[in-house]
């Protein structure tokens, strides 16, 4: 069949509802589907397998800082879309976010899934925001034919705004378990590793990471810290005494192909979230590699890793419980090798093959049995297919996209 993905979010900036979409359409072609990823950028044409569709702007709103794309030219530039490429459904992410999504559901020309990522905790300023809003936002809310969300966080945040109590289907995150599993770990100086990857912001909790690292330091000569990420947070390691920032490892952004090499080289992972995650992707991804986990005890971590099964909950914001929990990881080897054990086995729950399947069977309930007829034909392919390999950034440019001047 054909899809299209809709990303609210920039392609150029990274994050985890990026992240699905992309694996997402790469397993939905390997099982013989075409698919079409829209999303904002900064320069057009097609990036990493999304055709961009407009320009971003920053937006900061739960603890991020989140690049939307909202305007008329974009909105041409999706209604374009849809008519050429003719797609069976549409699969919209985030589409209460005033972005490309928001626009591919209102000018649907099929079927709607929707994916519900985020979560807006009621007590914060964002969520009172949301909540006010809600009215405006439940017209988009009935276009949508079928309703998902990545977790009952993040289902039980947009139903209760929405104040509509129809089945919101639970279909997780998907994750390439097996990359994790049996990556070759990365060479590094010898000693324990605790290792932190997110973007450097507020609402990942890189400040408590590196507060507990210190408290840790002093007690285990041979612990360094890796970090995985940037952000405005970087030089919070500036504080810390020369000695122990000696044994911080700022690796900035890496590969999709090297991050599981750090997890295979790590002993630790933490992850300690201030409390807006609606999922835990990157829990997934520690426990794919078999590590113990101290992550913070929030709702949207809590249906990933489970208290003293996969990982060790700890109070959020606070260091020295995220300091006590890595402690305990790592002075009862036994512990720790449960912890992954069991954490390497619940992984698979997340695998690509699960979910895709999952997806497959939304897909297929709203699909139109009767062929599809483009009302346009184009002379070159709308999906980037370069010495026949899909996802090729050299592609040649479909016919349907407008020109530099119409995506500003």
């Amino acid at each position: 069949m054909r899809i299209i993905q809709i990303s609210p979010y920039s392609w150029d900036a990274p994050g985890g509802v990026q992240v699905h979409i992309g694996q997402l359409s790469r397993h939905l072609r390997e099982r013989g589907h075409e698919v079409l990823v829209l999303a904002p950028g900064d320069q057009p044409g097609f990036r990493d397998d999304a055709r961009i569709v407009g320009r971003p702007y920053p937006v900061h709103v739960n603890g991020s800082v989140a690049r939307l794309c909202f305007s008329r030219r974009s909105a041409q530039v999706i209604a374009k879309a849809l008519d050429v490429f003719g797609p069976d459904v549409i699969h919209v992410h985030d589409p209460l976010t005033p972005s490309t999504s928001m626009l591919g559901v209102l000018l649907k020309t099929a079927p709607v899934v929707a994916t519900f990522h985020s979560y807006f905790a009621r007590d914060h300023f964002e969520g009172r925001v949301y909540t006010a809003l809600a009215p405006l936002l439940r017209p988009v809310w009935r276009r949508v034919d079928r309703h998902l969300a990545v977790s009952a966080a993040a289902r039980d945040s947009v139903c209760s705004r929405m104040n509509d109590d129809r089945k919101v289907e639970i279909v997780p995150n998907g994750a390439d378990v097996d990359v994790f599993a049996n990556a070759v770990p990365a060479t590094l100086p010898p000693g324990r590793r605790l290792l932190f990857v997110g973007r450097l912001e507020p609402r990942k909790g890189f400040p408590v990471a590196v507060r507990a690292f210190a408290m840790l330091a002093a007690e285990f000569a041979d612990l360094q810290l890796l970090v995985v990420g940037d952000g405005a947070e970087r030089s919070v390691i500036d504080s810390l005494p020369a000695e122990i920032r000696s044994r911080v490892q700022m690796l900035g952004k890496v590969s999709n192909e090297a991050l599981p090499t750090y997890h295979r080289a790590a002993d630790v992972f933490i992850s300690p979230a201030t409390g807006s995650e609606s999922f835990g992707i990157v829990l997934v991804e520690a426990m794919a590699a078999g590590l113990p986990i101290v992550a913070s005890d929030i709702a949207g971590y809590r249906e990933v890793a489970r208290q003293g099964l996969e990982a060790l909950l700890v109070a959020p914001s606070d260091p020295t419980a995220l300091a006590d929990g890595v402690r305990r990881v790592l002075r009862d080897p036994g512990l720790a090798a449960a912890l992954g054990t069991r954490g390497q086995r619940r992984s698979q729950t997340f695998a690509w093959d699960h979910i895709v399947g999952r997806l497959e069977g939304v897909y297929d309930s709203l699909v139109v049995r009767e062929p599809r007829i483009r009302r346009r034909e184009v002379e070159r392919p709308l999906t980037p297919v370069a010495d026949g390999v899909r996802g090729a950034a050299s592609a040649p440019e479909p016919a349907l996209w407008l020109d530099e001047s119409e995506v500003r």
